[in-house]
């Protein structure tokens, strides 16, 4: 260990594998640590299934009707890919593909006055659906035409609408759109998490909702895929890719000291050796000292004997919550796997309910997201604090993610390690040049052998 690195990685999370995997392919010399005896830090998913009753001090252990324990493999932060989101770039262009299997998520949910309906994103569902009433629909599948036709480098599509300065609130006014409409074009299309967008210029929001409906119409049942045997195997497919490289990596390596001179970092201290960098990447729990608390999530694991009511029996989906439904700042989320999905027993379903806390009573306020699981077999309950760094690293050289959030998908994930890597290497991540060099080393053949893993996953 005691050699000289370019970058030294802290944690096994995805942010930092992605970007210990990034830093290898262009051609880095990387030392990758952590501290625990297994990959994905936060966002490891726990196997056998008597190892999370451990994990959350349930010490009577899962019944026998659960099944054989090695057969789950439960998310502790559950999250979707969106099929033509920036993630699955980074896999694609990555050539972590190879490594990975993913499957179709069934559908996705929005709830409106104590139901749930499928999030309308053509012009044919909306024209088709049971959450707007007959005018409306109309007015709807205007604007999804508006949005589907406009481009940005070509102001004749348009229509009036300046995408830098007029307002979304503006936009949906433009259209006539009501508030349940407002709702669930906001938060379970455009997939923000709040209002606040409403008054930001339209841009932003027109290339969210053109992202969920390019994503739809690659397979058809709904924006969202999701790898078998758990998101675990996000953050190690990642691992091998900066082997490959030449990373190195050491699981169950305690940190003792991460050493500053003059304000930046110049090494690791780990029982008694020292690794020298000139820059470190890692999660906040490394660095304490440099990190802010930026609020909590609760997310509650259930574990369930049926498929979610009103969703077609769908072996996966997510439900989106927006906060004007509740009457709340944020929206609650829910995202359902299941044995389909090589993550639990036969017959068992595995949801998660997660929303941003804002009261003193977290538990409370997914209750909404729980009333529609019923009934729950067993429920694990977390309340993780949010922590973001204090700086952005450029005088000491330490690059700090961003815990990770509430939402259902990992697009806010990708702009973080998009963010660290400009902050590190001077320039925007480039997914055309990563294809470049994977090319150099795998050729062309065996790129696109990986592309079609993605391409085409299980329906």
């Amino acid at each position: 260990m005691d050699e000289e690195y370019d970058v030294i990685v802290l944690g096994t999370g995805l942010t930092e594998c992605i970007l210990s995997g990034i830093m290898s392919v262009n051609g880095k010399k990387v030392l990758h640590m952590d501290r625990n005896p297994y990959y994905g830090g936060e966002s490891s998913s726990i196997t056998p299934l008597e190892e999370l009753y451990k994990r959350f001090q349930l010490p009577e252990g899962p019944p026998e009707s659960m099944g054989r324990g090695r057969d789950w493999n439960v998310d502790l932060i559950p999250k979707f890919l969106m099929a033509n989101g920036q993630l699955v770039k980074m896999l694609l262009y990555t050539e972590v593909t190879r490594y990975l299997d993913f499957k179709v998520v069934e559908g996705s949910f929005v709830y409106k006055g104590g139901k749930i309906y499928k999030v309308p994103s053509t012009e044919t569902e909306a024209l088709a659906s049971n959450l707007m009433g007959m005018f409306e629909k109309r007015r709807f599948r205007k604007f999804l035409v508006f949005v589907a036709n406009f481009d940005e480098n070509d102001p004749k599509t348009f229509e009036g609408v300046d995408p830098q300065t007029t307002s979304m609130r503006d936009v949906y006014r433009k259209f006539d759109l009501g508030q349940d409409v407002i709702d669930f074009t906001g938060h379970a299309l455009a997939l923000y998490r709040t209002d606040d967008y409403l008054d930001q210029p339209c841009l932003e929001t027109i290339n969210r909702i053109k992202l969920y409906s390019e994503s739809l119409a690659r397979y058809g049942k709904s924006p969202y895929l999701y790898p078998l045997y758990g998101l675990g195997e996000l953050p190690q497919g990642f691992a091998r890719l900066s082997a490959i490289y030449g990373g190195t990596y050491m699981l169950n390596k305690p940190v003792d000291d991460i050493i500053m001179e003059n304000g930046k970092v110049v090494g690791v201290k780990s029982e008694g050796e020292v690794a020298r960098c000139k820059q470190l990447i890692c999660d906040p729990s490394y660095i304490p000292d440099r990190v802010r608390k930026a609020g909590q999530v609760i997310r509650i694991i259930c574990i369930l004997s049926h498929p979610i009511k009103n969703t077609n029996d769908a072996n996966s989906c997510q439900i989106i919550i927006p906060q004007n439904q509740v009457n709340r700042k944020s929206d609650i989320y829910v995202c359902m796997i299941s044995y389909a999905h090589n993550v639990a027993a036969q017959g068992k379903y595995v949801a998660i309910a997660s929303t941003t806390v804002e009261t003193a009573d977290p538990e409370k306020e997914v209750e909404p997201a729980l009333e529609l699981l019923e009934p729950i077999d067993q429920k694990f309950v977390a309340i993780s604090d949010l922590y973001e760094p204090i700086d952005d690293g450029s005088e000491s050289q330490v690059f700090c993610s961003c815990s990770y959030d509430a939402t259902t998908h990992f697009e806010t994930t990708c702009n973080d390690i998009k963010d660290i890597y400009k902050r590190m290497a001077g320039s925007a991540f480039d997914f055309e040049n990563m294809k470049r060099k994977q090319n150099d080393v795998f050729g062309e053949a065996d790129q696109k052998r990986g592309l079609l893993s993605l391409c085409l996953p299980r329906l």
